[in-house]
């Protein structure tokens, strides 16, 4: 049975904190691969400036080719919308029955687990690892990266460089898409 790490987010866009926790995910959590979901609509968060899903989706596979074992996937763009991890969840063992997943979720996430649609069931159905974030413990070890996508976005807006916080490959395209 393969071990799959489940890694969602907007990715709007990709950095290079999201490489490197899923590489760290990887290997701290002894998985066979980590697919990062790129998520249309994250139900607990309301983003106006999100970038059109296959533009986040093609940034992510151009961010991730060449990193071995984690690939982007749109998955859950073909899903109902709003995306919740429940109903991703019950479509990938459906689709991918000899799969066994790991949902991996930041440490600041965790302390709000509760709020999730089916949360319960969620924690029965698969394995949780917990990356740690700013203020927040994790259940494995990863780099804690002090960059985020909205400051790209922001320093874009005002013409500084975005150079070393987002993989080289597509530094030109977060230019062109957030400029």
């Amino acid at each position: 049975m393969r071990s799959i790490g489940l890694f969602g987010g907007s990715f709007n866009p990709i950095h290079i904190g999201h490489v490197a926790l899923a590489k760290a995910a990887l290997e701290a959590c002894g998985l066979d691969e980590v697919w990062l979901m790129v998520s249309p609509q994250n139900p607990l968060k309301r983003n106006l400036a999100l970038l059109d899903d296959q533009l986040r989706l093609e940034m992510a596979q151009k961010a991730l080719d060449g990193v071995e074992g984690v690939k982007a996937s749109d998955y859950e763009m073909h899903l109902p919308k709003p995306s919740y991890t429940w109903h991703t969840l019950q479509a990938l063992a459906k689709d991918y029955p000899d799969c066994r997943f790991t949902l991996l979720i930041g440490g600041d996430n965790w302390a709000h687990f509760q709020r999730w649609y089916h949360w319960e069931d969620i924690q029965r159905m698969c394995d949780i690892a917990v990356y740690p974030r700013e203020g927040f413990a994790g259940t494995f070890d990863a780099p804690l990266v002090n960059v985020s996508s909205t400051e790209i976005r922001e320093k874009v807006k005002q013409g500084q460089s975005i150079h070393g916080l987002v993989p080289e490959a597509i530094e030109p395209l977060v230019r062109q898409y957030y400029g």
